[in-house]
């Protein structure tokens, strides 16, 4: 079954809304990274998120999957320490990100031959091997054996809960039910500021319902900036998962 982000505890289709809802603000703090924002993280990081995106470009990989392989490098990385950001290390780790998130959301046509990033265009290489920038080989084992240690080091938890999760539930906070063009302009509008605002090392601080209630906020006061302090008074007072926060803080 393909993984959604928008609805990653597919074992509550069919049951109470609202046992949904905070069996997701419930789980949301095992999925969310303690990250330690060294230099040498940091370094790892960016590193990570610049051959995502260059792969994304490449590969025309979805902003769904790219997303959820960058949450699952950021929460690998908050538990797991690498010693150094050498090119091949970050590499591999890349790929075998993509190769996972490819994997939950049952993306076929994409595989870890697909998006290991080709360094050298040597033909007597075996198809199974590449070579980095620093003249070593790693091949798909070493791959295989990253997604291993990704795996582990998530317990296997890999139905991520992103701020993707919590769009709906703070688009019906909302009550737009009579402006359906209204309410789908803003999820789609908060779904582009969390999808261009992911590489900000400075969100890991904050849960994802916070990142989706600040994105609904911030969404609002772009297109109905009128209605912006009524919206801000919906999540305060209808949500009883979340303390009060400057939201709209979050994004700027």
């Amino acid at each position: 079954m393909k993984f959604d982000l928008e609805n990653p505890l597919m074992a509550f289709d069919g049951h109470d809304d609202n046992d949904a809802v905070s069996a997701l603000f419930a789980a949301e703090s095992d999925h969310t990274p303690s990250f330690k924002s060294t230099d040498v993280h940091s370094s790892i990081r960016n590193h990570c998120f610049t051959l995502i995106s260059e792969a994304q470009f490449s590969y025309d990989i979805d902003r769904f999957t790219a997303y959820l392989a960058v949450t699952y490098i950021d929460r690998f990385l908050s538990k797991q320490l690498v010693l150094e950001n050498k090119p091949w290390i970050v590499r591999i780790l890349v790929t075998a990100g993509l190769s996972l998130a490819a994997k939950m959301r049952n993306i076929n046509n994409l595989s870890i031959s697909h998006i290991i990033i080709p360094i050298s265009n040597n033909s007597s290489m075996n198809q199974s091997e590449q070579r980095d920038d620093e003249g070593l080989i790693f091949d798909l084992q070493s791959v295989h054996r990253m997604e291993n240690l990704i795996l582990t080091t998530l317990n296997w938890r890999l139905r991520s809960i992103t701020p993707f999760a919590f769009l709906q539930f703070f688009n019906s906070l909302f009550e737009l039910s009579n402006d359906q063009s209204l309410s789908q302009s803003l999820e789609n509008r908060a779904s582009d500021i969390i999808f261009n605002s992911h590489y900000e090392i400075k969100l890991l601080a904050y849960k994802p319902s916070i990142l989706a209630a600040s994105a609904f906020l911030c969404a609002a006061h772009e297109l109905i900036p009128q209605q912006g302090p009524f919206f801000l008074d919906a999540i305060n007072s209808k949500c009883g998962h979340i303390y009060k926060v400057r939201f709209l803080s979050v994004f700027v």
